[in-house]
């Protein structure tokens, strides 16, 4: 049974649901497969609202109904899942991103009507302040400086209102320290142990986010998020997360960056036995649809490459801003690498 085959149940036991879960994600072929990936939506209020992100061609900004229709199109394509991502007005963020955990904020109202309009499809729905904070950082900012423990109740009450929406799994890409455990406990003790946790593990301080935060307008207002995502040089660290979130009871480990990253993708393989999502990041897609404008390659051809390269390290998902392109791919035309040259 594929990944995106499981049923929408709210019914059955916690860890039982939650190992099932993790099990279809591990079940993947020695080719790159649609089932394989997750595709990144940016939701926004409105109604018919569609507003193109100008360093990612092709993607946008897109209201829920427009977002409905968006995954109608990923679950005919036989995609995993969606990742979901929502761009919050400006007057509504605050240093502590209260709007992160309205239960009838733009995040929960999203997920409701994409699971009950695409209810085979996987919804991983983020946690982080980012999107919410008026300082543009993943934690609370106090006194110039990111408190982790101040933020990590916050992160909890985040993800239980996710979870209340409907999301399959929470996925904590705020890297403070701890959050796992704490979000664990929360998701348990409001009645959502079937709820999985999707751990953005191992999350390096890269120059490819760009894109992402003009997608989101989520940029750090003061300062940088070095002292809380990890050095590119460092790949030690790695193991030190994994072994932490796992620990503390993460269900998947994501990986992020993509490509410049394999190396880490293939180390993380080695040492874990849950599954292993990779993020190829906003910076390596435009990068793909930029070399492809001035007619250096085809970009669905190399587009292809480079996931096949990073199922091909270990990784068992890989969330891409190009997941449909590469699941219609799939679906037409020769696996990658079939074709003569």
């Amino acid at each position: 049974m594929s990944l995106h085959s499981i049923p929408p149940t709210r019914c059955e036991s916690s860890p039982l649901h939650r190992t099932r879960m993790a099990l279809r994600a591990r079940k993947s072929t020695d080719r790159l497969a649609s089932r394989q990936l997750i595709w990144p939506l940016f939701v926004q209020e409105g109604v018919g609202q569609i507003t193109p992100i100008a360093s990612m061609p092709g993607c946008a900004r897109i209201s829920i109904d427009r977002a409905i229709e968006q995954v109608a199109e990923a679950s005919c394509a036989g995609l995993a899942g969606i990742a979901l991502f929502p761009v919050v007005p400006n007057h509504l963020k605050d240093p502590r991103g209260q709007e992160s955990r309205n239960r009838d904020g733009l995040m929960a109202r999203a997920i409701r009507a994409l699971k009950a309009a695409a209810p085979d499809l996987l919804i991983l729905s983020d946690v982080a302040l980012d999107p919410y904070s008026s300082d543009g950082h993943d934690g609370v900012v106090i006194d110039g400086k990111i408190d982790n423990d101040a933020t990590l109740p916050l992160l909890a009450e985040m993800a239980v209102v996710q979870a209340q929406a409907g999301a399959d799994l929470v996925a904590p890409s705020d890297m403070m320290d701890g959050r796992i455990g704490v979000i664990r406990q929360a998701l348990d003790a409001a009645g959502y142990s079937q709820v999985g946790i999707c751990s953005y593990a191992v999350k390096y301080a890269s120059a490819f986010y760009g894109p992402f935060r003009e997608a989101l307008e989520s940029a750090p207002r003061v300062g940088d998020k070095r002292t809380y995502q990890m050095d590119p040089a460092n790949h030690r660290e790695a193991l030190k997360e994994i072994r932490l979130d796992e620990e503390e009871g993460a269900d998947w480990l994501m990986v992020k960056p993509g490509l410049p990253y394999l190396d880490i993708v293939s180390l993380v393989r080695g040492h874990s036995t849950l599954p292993v999502a990779v993020y190829h990041v906003s910076g390596e897609y435009a990068m793909l649809k930029a070399a492809a404008a001035i007619g250096m390659f085809s970009y669905e051809e190399a587009l292809l490459e480079s996931l096949s390269a990073i199922h091909r390290a270990g990784a068992d998902l890989i969330v891409t801003y190009g997941a449909l392109d590469a699941g219609r791919r799939l679906a037409s035309g020769p696996p990658v690498g079939d074709s003569p040259k």
